[in-house]
């Protein structure tokens, strides 16, 4: 357990709050024309998924911000 503050906290927090501003914008504005036609229950299901795979890379992310490694 480290007893002193780091750099990549405050960096990584910024980090992930851009990349998920990022990834945010690019899924409304691209997806809503690519499947607004579809059946309200596949868009759904389309957008839960996305919105739960920005997790995948996240505990790599939150090891780096603890540890410095990444694994």
């Amino acid at each position: 357990m480290r007893t002193e503050p780091t750099w990549r906290i405050p960096v990584g927090v910024l980090g992930l709050c851009a990349g998920l501003i990022v990834y945010a914008v690019i899924i409304a504005r691209y997806l809503p024309d690519l499947i607004g036609g579809w059946p309200a229950l596949v868009q759904m299901v389309i957008y839960l998924i996305l919105g739960l795979v920005w997790l995948l890379p996240l505990r790599r992310f939150l090891i780096w911000m603890e540890t410095g490694r990444w694994g």
